[in-house]
Protein backbone atom coordinates (compact mmCIF):
# COMPACT_ATOMS: atom_id res chain seq x y z
CA UNK A 1 0.00 0.00 0.00
CA UNK A 2 1.21 3.57 -0.86
CA UNK A 3 2.68 5.09 1.77
CA UNK A 4 1.67 8.54 0.07
CA UNK A 5 -1.82 8.28 0.66
CA UNK A 6 -1.02 8.66 4.40
CA UNK A 7 0.67 12.16 3.60
CA UNK A 8 -2.55 13.54 2.08
CA UNK A 9 -4.58 16.13 3.73
CA UNK A 10 -6.78 16.04 5.76
CA UNK A 11 -4.48 13.52 7.43
CA UNK A 12 -6.85 11.67 9.74
CA UNK A 13 -9.38 11.01 7.46
CA UNK A 14 -6.50 9.34 5.22
CA UNK A 15 -4.62 7.18 7.58
CA UNK A 16 -8.74 5.76 8.70
CA UNK A 17 -9.12 5.45 5.06
CA UNK A 18 -5.26 3.46 4.84
CA UNK A 19 -6.08 1.62 7.46
CA UNK A 20 -9.71 0.31 6.72
CA UNK A 21 -8.25 -0.30 3.52
CA UNK A 22 -6.03 -3.55 5.23
CA UNK A 23 -9.12 -4.75 6.60
CA UNK A 24 -10.75 -7.54 3.87
CA UNK A 25 -14.39 -6.46 3.89
CA UNK A 26 -16.13 -8.30 0.90
CA UNK A 27 -19.60 -8.13 1.29
CA UNK A 28 -21.12 -11.22 3.77
CA UNK A 29 -17.48 -11.38 4.90
CA UNK A 30 -17.43 -8.67 6.89
CA UNK A 31 -16.33 -10.89 10.58
CA UNK A 32 -13.18 -8.52 9.95
CA UNK A 33 -13.84 -4.94 9.30
CA UNK A 34 -16.84 -5.28 12.25
CA UNK A 35 -14.31 -6.50 14.83
CA UNK A 36 -12.12 -4.00 13.67
CA UNK A 37 -14.35 -1.24 13.88
CA UNK A 38 -15.86 -2.37 17.23
CA UNK A 39 -12.29 -2.53 19.08
CA UNK A 40 -11.67 1.09 17.38
CA UNK A 41 -14.72 2.43 19.27
CA UNK A 42 -14.12 0.90 22.47
CA UNK A 43 -10.50 1.98 22.54
CA UNK A 44 -11.61 5.64 22.15
CA UNK A 45 -14.03 4.63 25.40
CA UNK A 46 -17.16 4.95 23.23
CA UNK A 47 -20.61 3.45 24.08
CA UNK A 48 -20.27 0.71 21.15
CA UNK A 49 -22.88 -1.93 20.42
CA UNK A 50 -23.07 -4.90 17.78
CA UNK A 51 -26.35 -5.55 16.79
CA UNK A 52 -28.15 -8.48 16.05
CA UNK A 53 -26.88 -8.66 12.21
CA UNK A 54 -23.60 -7.55 13.21
CA UNK A 55 -23.98 -3.31 12.62
CA UNK A 56 -21.77 -1.63 15.06
CA UNK A 57 -22.91 1.74 16.38
CA UNK A 58 -20.75 3.53 18.13
CA UNK A 59 -21.92 7.17 20.34
CA UNK A 60 -20.56 10.24 21.26
CA UNK A 61 -21.05 12.66 23.47
CA UNK A 62 -21.41 16.52 21.80
CA UNK A 63 -18.51 18.24 22.10
CA UNK A 64 -18.96 21.19 24.42
CA UNK A 65 -21.33 23.88 24.00
CA UNK A 66 -23.14 21.79 21.57
CA UNK A 67 -24.88 19.36 24.31
CA UNK A 68 -28.58 21.20 23.48
CA UNK A 69 -28.02 20.23 19.11
CA UNK A 70 -30.26 18.01 17.42
CA UNK A 71 -28.39 14.58 17.67
CA UNK A 72 -27.37 13.40 14.72
CA UNK A 73 -26.51 9.86 13.21
CA UNK A 74 -23.69 9.56 10.70
CA UNK A 75 -23.76 6.31 8.47
CA UNK A 76 -21.48 5.22 6.19
CA UNK A 77 -21.58 0.71 4.97
CA UNK A 78 -18.32 -1.28 6.13
CA UNK A 79 -18.79 -3.47 3.16
CA UNK A 80 -16.93 -2.84 -0.05
CA UNK A 81 -16.99 -4.45 -3.87
CA UNK A 82 -14.24 -6.38 -4.33
CA UNK A 83 -13.68 -7.08 -8.18
CA UNK A 84 -10.46 -7.30 -10.22
CA UNK A 85 -9.53 -7.25 -13.64
CA UNK A 86 -8.87 -11.02 -14.95
CA UNK A 87 -5.19 -10.59 -15.66
CA UNK A 88 -4.41 -9.13 -11.65
CA UNK A 89 -3.61 -11.41 -9.39
CA UNK A 90 -4.70 -10.41 -5.69
CA UNK A 91 -6.52 -12.08 -3.04
CA UNK A 92 -8.67 -9.99 -1.13
CA UNK A 93 -9.25 -12.22 1.65
CA UNK A 94 -4.81 -12.00 2.85
CA UNK A 95 -4.07 -8.54 1.40
CA UNK A 96 -4.62 -4.72 1.62
CA UNK A 97 -5.43 -2.62 -1.38
CA UNK A 98 -2.78 -1.31 -3.01
CA UNK A 99 -3.02 2.04 -3.32
CA UNK A 100 -1.89 4.52 -5.71
CA UNK A 101 -1.65 8.47 -5.63
CA UNK A 102 -2.22 9.95 -9.19
CA UNK A 103 -2.30 13.20 -9.60
CA UNK A 104 -5.68 14.58 -8.10
CA UNK A 105 -7.02 11.00 -7.91
CA UNK A 106 -5.96 7.72 -6.19
CA UNK A 107 -6.74 4.27 -7.56
CA UNK A 108 -5.75 0.84 -6.71
CA UNK A 109 -3.79 -1.69 -8.62
CA UNK A 110 -5.83 -3.73 -10.94
CA UNK A 111 -8.87 -3.83 -7.99
CA UNK A 112 -11.79 -2.16 -6.23
CA UNK A 113 -10.49 0.84 -4.10
CA UNK A 114 -12.99 0.79 -1.40
CA UNK A 115 -13.60 4.40 -1.41
CA UNK A 116 -16.92 3.54 -1.72
CA UNK A 117 -18.01 3.42 1.49
CA UNK A 118 -14.45 3.91 2.94
CA UNK A 119 -14.05 7.40 2.76
CA UNK A 120 -17.44 7.74 4.41
CA UNK A 121 -16.90 5.13 7.20
CA UNK A 122 -12.64 6.72 7.55
CA UNK A 123 -14.50 10.16 7.97
CA UNK A 124 -17.29 9.28 10.79
CA UNK A 125 -14.06 7.55 12.67
CA UNK A 126 -12.10 10.68 12.27
CA UNK A 127 -15.33 12.71 14.11
CA UNK A 128 -15.38 10.18 17.18
CA UNK A 129 -11.35 9.81 17.48
CA UNK A 130 -11.08 14.23 17.35
CA UNK A 131 -11.40 16.02 19.96
CA UNK A 132 -11.37 19.81 18.42
CA UNK A 133 -14.04 19.10 16.27
CA UNK A 134 -17.16 20.79 17.12
CA UNK A 135 -20.39 18.47 17.12
CA UNK A 136 -24.05 17.66 18.26
CA UNK A 137 -24.30 14.41 20.08
CA UNK A 138 -24.25 11.96 17.36
CA UNK A 139 -24.30 8.67 16.56
CA UNK A 140 -22.27 6.22 14.54
CA UNK A 141 -23.79 3.97 12.32
CA UNK A 142 -21.91 1.33 10.18
CA UNK A 143 -23.89 -0.76 8.29
CA UNK A 144 -23.23 -4.37 7.17
CA UNK A 145 -24.15 -5.91 3.10
CA UNK A 146 -25.25 -2.89 1.88
CA UNK A 147 -23.48 -4.18 -1.78
CA UNK A 148 -25.25 -7.36 -1.88
CA UNK A 149 -28.34 -6.66 -0.26
CA UNK A 150 -29.05 -4.16 2.26
CA UNK A 151 -29.35 -6.92 4.65
CA UNK A 152 -27.48 -4.82 7.76
CA UNK A 153 -30.06 -1.66 6.67
CA UNK A 154 -32.95 -4.33 6.39
CA UNK A 155 -31.95 -5.63 10.08
CA UNK A 156 -31.73 -2.36 12.13
CA UNK A 157 -34.44 -2.48 14.57
CA UNK A 158 -36.31 0.76 15.66
CA UNK A 159 -35.44 2.00 18.61
CA UNK A 160 -31.78 1.48 18.05
CA UNK A 161 -30.60 5.35 16.98
CA UNK A 162 -31.77 8.16 19.03
CA UNK A 163 -30.50 10.89 16.86
CA UNK A 164 -33.33 13.45 14.31
CA UNK A 165 -30.87 13.74 11.80
CA UNK A 166 -29.02 11.20 9.42
CA UNK A 167 -26.05 12.28 7.28
CA UNK A 168 -25.65 9.39 4.64
CA UNK A 169 -22.08 9.96 3.38
CA UNK A 170 -22.41 7.56 0.43
CA UNK A 171 -23.21 10.09 -2.55
CA UNK A 172 -20.40 10.08 -5.88
CA UNK A 173 -20.55 13.52 -6.84
CA UNK A 174 -18.98 16.33 -4.54
CA UNK A 175 -21.74 18.74 -5.53
CA UNK A 176 -24.72 16.91 -5.10
CA UNK A 177 -26.77 16.87 -2.19
CA UNK A 178 -29.14 13.18 -2.19
CA UNK A 179 -32.23 13.84 -1.04
CA UNK A 180 -34.38 10.46 -2.93
CA UNK A 181 -32.94 7.45 -4.39
CA UNK A 182 -34.63 4.15 -6.19
CA UNK A 183 -35.71 0.95 -4.77
CA UNK A 184 -34.29 -2.40 -5.99
CA UNK A 185 -35.18 -6.37 -6.67
CA UNK A 186 -33.19 -9.10 -7.73
CA UNK A 187 -34.37 -11.70 -10.21
CA UNK A 188 -32.94 -14.81 -10.47
CA UNK A 189 -33.43 -17.60 -13.19
CA UNK A 190 -31.69 -21.18 -11.89
CA UNK A 191 -32.47 -24.21 -13.30
CA UNK A 192 -30.34 -27.90 -13.57
CA UNK A 193 -29.81 -29.16 -17.31
CA UNK A 194 -28.30 -32.35 -18.80
CA UNK A 195 -26.31 -31.77 -21.70
CA UNK A 196 -25.33 -33.90 -24.60
CA UNK A 197 -22.42 -35.20 -26.57
CA UNK A 198 -20.65 -32.71 -28.58
CA UNK A 199 -21.34 -33.66 -32.22
CA UNK A 200 -18.84 -35.28 -34.61
CA UNK A 201 -16.79 -32.95 -36.74
CA UNK A 202 -16.66 -29.22 -34.87
CA UNK A 203 -14.16 -27.08 -33.30
CA UNK A 204 -13.95 -25.99 -29.94
CA UNK A 205 -13.38 -22.02 -29.76
CA UNK A 206 -13.17 -19.62 -26.69
CA UNK A 207 -15.07 -16.41 -27.17
CA UNK A 208 -14.03 -13.48 -24.43
CA UNK A 209 -15.52 -10.10 -24.53
CA UNK A 210 -13.32 -8.04 -22.02
CA UNK A 211 -12.38 -4.10 -21.35
CA UNK A 212 -15.71 -2.79 -21.08
CA UNK A 213 -16.07 -0.26 -18.73
CA UNK A 214 -18.35 -1.53 -16.54
CA UNK A 215 -19.34 0.48 -13.46
CA UNK A 216 -22.45 0.91 -10.44
CA UNK A 217 -25.59 -0.46 -12.35
CA UNK A 218 -27.16 2.48 -10.50
CA UNK A 219 -25.22 5.24 -11.07
CA UNK A 220 -23.89 5.03 -14.54
CA UNK A 221 -26.75 2.75 -15.61
CA UNK A 222 -27.28 6.64 -17.84
CA UNK A 223 -23.95 6.44 -19.01
CA UNK A 224 -25.15 3.83 -22.35
CA UNK A 225 -21.68 1.50 -21.56
CA UNK A 226 -22.17 -2.03 -23.00
CA UNK A 227 -23.14 -5.03 -21.13
CA UNK A 228 -21.00 -7.95 -21.55
CA UNK A 229 -23.81 -10.18 -21.15
CA UNK A 230 -25.72 -8.70 -23.75
CA UNK A 231 -22.96 -8.52 -26.02
CA UNK A 232 -21.96 -12.28 -26.03
CA UNK A 233 -25.78 -13.21 -26.17
CA UNK A 234 -25.94 -11.33 -29.46
CA UNK A 235 -22.72 -12.97 -30.49
CA UNK A 236 -23.79 -16.57 -29.29
CA UNK A 237 -27.27 -16.13 -30.92
CA UNK A 238 -26.20 -15.20 -34.35
CA UNK A 239 -23.61 -17.75 -34.43
CA UNK A 240 -26.09 -20.58 -33.58
CA UNK A 241 -28.44 -19.46 -36.27
CA UNK A 242 -25.67 -19.03 -39.30
CA UNK A 243 -23.23 -21.05 -38.11
CA UNK A 244 -24.37 -24.12 -35.64
CA UNK A 245 -22.59 -22.96 -32.93
CA UNK A 246 -23.46 -24.61 -30.25
CA UNK A 247 -22.68 -23.66 -26.49
CA UNK A 248 -20.77 -26.10 -23.72
CA UNK A 249 -20.15 -22.90 -21.01
CA UNK A 250 -20.63 -19.12 -20.52
CA UNK A 251 -19.69 -17.25 -18.31
CA UNK A 252 -20.39 -13.69 -17.75
CA UNK A 253 -20.74 -10.70 -15.44
CA UNK A 254 -20.87 -11.25 -11.80
CA UNK A 255 -22.13 -8.72 -9.15
CA UNK A 256 -25.94 -8.07 -9.47
CA UNK A 257 -25.46 -4.13 -8.98
CA UNK A 258 -22.20 -4.30 -11.12
CA UNK A 259 -22.21 -3.29 -14.85
CA UNK A 260 -20.36 -6.30 -16.46
CA UNK A 261 -17.54 -5.71 -18.20
CA UNK A 262 -16.64 -9.59 -19.19
CA UNK A 263 -17.63 -12.36 -20.74
CA UNK A 264 -16.63 -15.78 -21.37
CA UNK A 265 -17.71 -18.66 -23.49
CA UNK A 266 -16.97 -22.56 -24.52
CA UNK A 267 -18.35 -23.11 -27.85
CA UNK A 268 -18.26 -25.56 -30.56
CA UNK A 269 -18.63 -24.73 -34.58
CA UNK A 270 -18.87 -27.50 -37.23
CA UNK A 271 -15.21 -27.88 -39.27
CA UNK A 272 -17.45 -26.46 -42.62
CA UNK A 273 -18.61 -23.08 -41.42
CA UNK A 274 -15.48 -22.28 -38.93
CA UNK A 275 -13.64 -20.07 -41.39
CA UNK A 276 -16.99 -18.29 -42.04
CA UNK A 277 -17.59 -17.64 -38.30
CA UNK A 278 -14.06 -16.39 -37.71
CA UNK A 279 -14.70 -13.83 -40.55
CA UNK A 280 -18.28 -12.98 -39.65
CA UNK A 281 -17.11 -12.68 -36.14
CA UNK A 282 -14.18 -10.57 -36.81
CA UNK A 283 -16.99 -8.15 -38.86
CA UNK A 284 -19.34 -8.36 -36.01
CA UNK A 285 -16.73 -7.35 -33.80
CA UNK A 286 -16.28 -4.31 -35.28
CA UNK A 287 -19.25 -2.96 -35.77
CA UNK A 288 -19.99 -3.35 -31.42
CA UNK A 289 -16.67 -1.73 -31.06
CA UNK A 290 -18.28 1.19 -33.36
CA UNK A 291 -21.24 1.23 -31.82
CA UNK A 292 -19.43 1.62 -28.63
CA UNK A 293 -16.35 3.72 -29.28
CA UNK A 294 -17.10 6.60 -27.08
CA UNK A 295 -18.39 4.74 -23.85
CA UNK A 296 -16.30 1.60 -24.17
CA UNK A 297 -13.29 2.50 -26.06
CA UNK A 298 -10.98 -0.36 -24.97
CA UNK A 299 -13.64 -3.50 -25.27
CA UNK A 300 -12.21 -6.21 -27.00
CA UNK A 301 -14.21 -9.21 -28.76
CA UNK A 302 -12.39 -11.96 -29.68
CA UNK A 303 -12.66 -16.02 -30.63
CA UNK A 304 -9.70 -18.47 -30.00
CA UNK A 305 -9.33 -22.54 -30.58
CA UNK A 306 -9.35 -24.70 -27.83
CA UNK A 307 -9.51 -27.81 -26.27
CA UNK A 308 -12.80 -29.11 -28.22
CA UNK A 309 -15.60 -29.29 -25.11
CA UNK A 310 -17.30 -32.83 -24.94
CA UNK A 311 -20.42 -31.65 -24.03
CA UNK A 312 -22.51 -29.33 -25.22
CA UNK A 313 -26.39 -27.72 -24.31
CA UNK A 314 -28.73 -29.45 -26.14
CA UNK A 315 -30.42 -27.61 -29.16
CA UNK A 316 -33.56 -27.03 -27.85
CA UNK A 317 -32.31 -25.80 -24.53
CA UNK A 318 -29.77 -23.67 -25.93
CA UNK A 319 -32.08 -22.02 -28.26
CA UNK A 320 -34.75 -21.06 -24.98
CA UNK A 321 -31.62 -19.47 -22.88
CA UNK A 322 -30.35 -17.17 -25.78
CA UNK A 323 -34.10 -16.26 -26.38
CA UNK A 324 -34.32 -15.45 -22.42
CA UNK A 325 -31.24 -13.55 -21.72
CA UNK A 326 -32.19 -11.74 -25.32
CA UNK A 327 -35.02 -10.75 -24.09
CA UNK A 328 -33.67 -8.81 -20.67
CA UNK A 329 -33.42 -5.46 -20.89
CA UNK A 330 -30.20 -3.83 -20.49
CA UNK A 331 -29.90 -0.13 -19.01
CA UNK A 332 -32.77 2.66 -19.18
CA UNK A 333 -36.34 1.48 -19.02
CA UNK A 334 -37.83 5.14 -18.27
CA UNK A 335 -36.63 8.51 -17.44
CA UNK A 336 -38.62 10.27 -14.72
CA UNK A 337 -41.36 12.48 -16.00
CA UNK A 338 -41.48 14.72 -12.88
CA UNK A 339 -37.58 15.10 -12.21
CA UNK A 340 -35.48 16.44 -15.09
CA UNK A 341 -32.49 13.98 -15.91
CA UNK A 342 -33.10 11.44 -13.52
CA UNK A 343 -33.24 7.54 -14.34
CA UNK A 344 -36.80 6.03 -13.16
CA UNK A 345 -36.86 2.16 -14.08
CA UNK A 346 -33.81 0.25 -15.03
CA UNK A 347 -32.48 -3.15 -15.19
CA UNK A 348 -29.01 -4.67 -14.95
CA UNK A 349 -28.53 -8.41 -16.47
CA UNK A 350 -25.48 -9.04 -14.32
CA UNK A 351 -24.91 -12.65 -14.48
CA UNK A 352 -25.24 -15.65 -16.78
CA UNK A 353 -23.96 -18.84 -15.94
CA UNK A 354 -23.91 -22.11 -17.76
CA UNK A 355 -21.50 -24.66 -16.25
CA UNK A 356 -21.45 -28.12 -15.05
CA UNK A 357 -24.99 -28.57 -15.24
CA UNK A 358 -26.41 -25.74 -13.75
CA UNK A 359 -27.35 -22.17 -14.78
CA UNK A 360 -28.17 -18.75 -13.60
CA UNK A 361 -29.51 -15.36 -14.93
CA UNK A 362 -29.33 -13.13 -13.03
CA UNK A 363 -30.90 -9.40 -12.78
CA UNK A 364 -30.84 -6.04 -10.72
CA UNK A 365 -34.07 -3.63 -10.92
CA UNK A 366 -34.75 -0.60 -9.93
CA UNK A 367 -37.08 2.51 -9.85
CA UNK A 368 -37.67 4.93 -7.74
CA UNK A 369 -41.45 4.08 -8.23
CA UNK A 370 -42.14 0.73 -6.51
CA UNK A 371 -44.96 -0.38 -9.13
CA UNK A 372 -43.17 0.63 -12.21
CA UNK A 373 -40.11 -1.47 -10.39
CA UNK A 374 -42.56 -4.67 -9.93
CA UNK A 375 -43.97 -4.43 -13.57
CA UNK A 376 -40.92 -4.69 -15.19
CA UNK A 377 -39.83 -7.46 -13.19
CA UNK A 378 -43.08 -9.21 -13.85
CA UNK A 379 -41.93 -8.57 -17.67
CA UNK A 380 -38.50 -10.18 -17.28
CA UNK A 381 -39.89 -12.97 -14.78
CA UNK A 382 -42.55 -13.86 -17.60
CA UNK A 383 -39.71 -14.17 -20.36
CA UNK A 384 -37.61 -16.00 -17.76
CA UNK A 385 -40.56 -18.97 -17.51
CA UNK A 386 -39.54 -20.18 -21.20
CA UNK A 387 -36.53 -21.34 -19.45
CA UNK A 388 -38.86 -23.71 -17.01
CA UNK A 389 -36.46 -22.41 -14.62
CA UNK A 390 -36.84 -21.26 -10.36
CA UNK A 391 -37.70 -17.95 -10.40
CA UNK A 392 -36.61 -16.14 -7.79
CA UNK A 393 -37.34 -12.44 -6.01
CA UNK A 394 -34.79 -11.69 -3.43
CA UNK A 395 -32.83 -8.29 -2.45
CA UNK A 396 -35.99 -6.43 -2.36
CA UNK A 397 -35.96 -2.87 -0.52
CA UNK A 398 -37.62 0.65 -0.92
CA UNK A 399 -37.12 3.76 -2.43
CA UNK A 400 -36.67 7.27 -0.40
CA UNK A 401 -39.35 9.44 -0.82
CA UNK A 402 -37.54 12.92 -1.47
CA UNK A 403 -38.54 15.90 1.32
CA UNK A 404 -36.94 18.90 -0.20
CA UNK A 405 -38.32 21.28 2.20
CA UNK A 406 -36.65 19.46 5.32
CA UNK A 407 -34.09 21.64 8.21
CA UNK A 408 -31.70 19.52 6.81
CA UNK A 409 -31.53 19.78 3.70
CA UNK A 410 -32.12 24.03 3.24
CA UNK A 411 -29.20 23.85 6.16
CA UNK A 412 -26.72 22.18 4.24
CA UNK A 413 -27.60 23.54 0.50
CA UNK A 414 -26.96 27.20 1.93
CA UNK A 415 -24.00 26.63 3.78
CA UNK A 416 -22.97 24.74 0.70
CA UNK A 417 -23.67 27.59 -1.63
CA UNK A 418 -22.31 29.51 0.99
CA UNK A 419 -18.27 28.02 1.41
CA UNK A 420 -18.24 27.25 -2.71
CA UNK A 421 -19.89 30.36 -4.08
CA UNK A 422 -22.81 28.66 -6.09
CA UNK A 423 -25.92 26.52 -5.44
CA UNK A 424 -25.69 22.43 -4.82
CA UNK A 425 -26.76 20.13 -7.53
CA UNK A 426 -30.24 18.77 -4.73
CA UNK A 427 -31.41 15.69 -6.43
CA UNK A 428 -32.66 12.17 -6.59
CA UNK A 429 -30.48 9.20 -7.98
CA UNK A 430 -30.73 5.89 -9.16
CA UNK A 431 -28.60 4.43 -6.97
CA UNK A 432 -30.01 2.02 -4.04
CA UNK A 433 -29.24 3.99 -0.88
CA UNK A 434 -30.21 2.60 2.46
CA UNK A 435 -31.62 5.36 3.55
CA UNK A 436 -35.06 4.33 1.85
CA UNK A 437 -34.89 1.31 4.36
CA UNK A 438 -33.93 2.81 7.74
CA UNK A 439 -36.49 5.51 7.38
CA UNK A 440 -39.37 2.51 7.42
CA UNK A 441 -38.47 2.05 11.18
CA UNK A 442 -37.40 5.67 11.54
CA UNK A 443 -40.16 7.90 9.51
CA UNK A 444 -40.08 10.89 11.12
CA UNK A 445 -35.63 10.94 10.89
CA UNK A 446 -34.51 13.73 8.33
CA UNK A 447 -32.26 12.44 5.86
CA UNK A 448 -29.55 13.86 3.59
CA UNK A 449 -26.50 11.90 1.53
CA UNK A 450 -23.86 13.73 0.08
CA UNK A 451 -19.74 12.59 -0.30
CA UNK A 452 -16.54 13.18 -2.15
CA UNK A 453 -16.47 12.33 -5.88
CA UNK A 454 -16.20 8.72 -6.78
CA UNK A 455 -15.37 7.73 -10.62
CA UNK A 456 -15.87 3.79 -11.47
CA UNK A 457 -17.43 2.44 -8.27
CA UNK A 458 -17.92 -1.16 -8.40
CA UNK A 459 -14.87 -1.64 -10.99
CA UNK A 460 -11.41 -1.99 -10.67
CA UNK A 461 -11.23 1.51 -12.08
CA UNK A 462 -12.67 3.34 -8.92
CA UNK A 463 -10.95 6.38 -8.01
CA UNK A 464 -11.39 9.10 -5.65
CA UNK A 465 -10.49 12.62 -6.14
CA UNK A 466 -8.26 14.11 -3.61
CA UNK A 467 -9.54 17.52 -3.35
CA UNK A 468 -13.08 16.26 -3.40
CA UNK A 469 -12.62 14.52 -0.21
CA UNK A 470 -11.04 17.74 1.03
CA UNK A 471 -14.31 19.78 -0.17
CA UNK A 472 -16.63 17.02 1.48
CA UNK A 473 -14.97 16.84 4.91
CA UNK A 474 -15.29 20.82 5.11
CA UNK A 475 -19.13 20.66 3.95
CA UNK A 476 -19.45 17.57 6.86
CA UNK A 477 -17.31 19.48 9.64
CA UNK A 478 -19.27 22.61 8.97
CA UNK A 479 -22.67 20.57 9.17
CA UNK A 480 -22.05 19.20 12.64
CA UNK A 481 -20.65 22.59 13.63
CA UNK A 482 -24.13 24.30 12.15
CA UNK A 483 -26.74 21.59 13.32
CA UNK A 484 -29.37 23.74 15.46
CA UNK A 485 -30.44 23.31 18.76
CA UNK A 486 -33.20 20.54 19.07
Amino acid sequence: MSEQVRQLEPAAVWNHFADLNEVPRASKKEERVIEFTRRFGEQLGLETVVDHVGNVIIRKPASSGHEDRMPVVMQSHLDMVHQKNSDTDFDFDTRGIDMVVDGDWIHARGTTLGADNGIGVASIMTVLASDDIEHPPVEALFTIDEETGMTGAKGLKGGMLHGKVLLNLDTEEDDELTIGCAGGVDITATRKYASEPAPAGVTGFRVVVQGLKGGHSGVDIHRGRANANKLMNRILWHGAREFGLRIAEIDGGGLRNAIPREAFANVVIPDRHKDGWKDWLAAEASLIVDEYTSTDPDMGISAEPCDTPANVLTADLQKDLLGVVYLCPSGIHRMSPEVADLVQTSNNLARVLVKDGEMTIGNLTRSSVNSERDDLASAIMAGMELLDADIQLGGQYPGWQPHPDSMIVKLMSGLYEELYGEPPHVAACHAGLECGIIGTNYPEMQMISFGPTIRGAHSPDETVQISSVQKFWKLLLETLRRIPAA
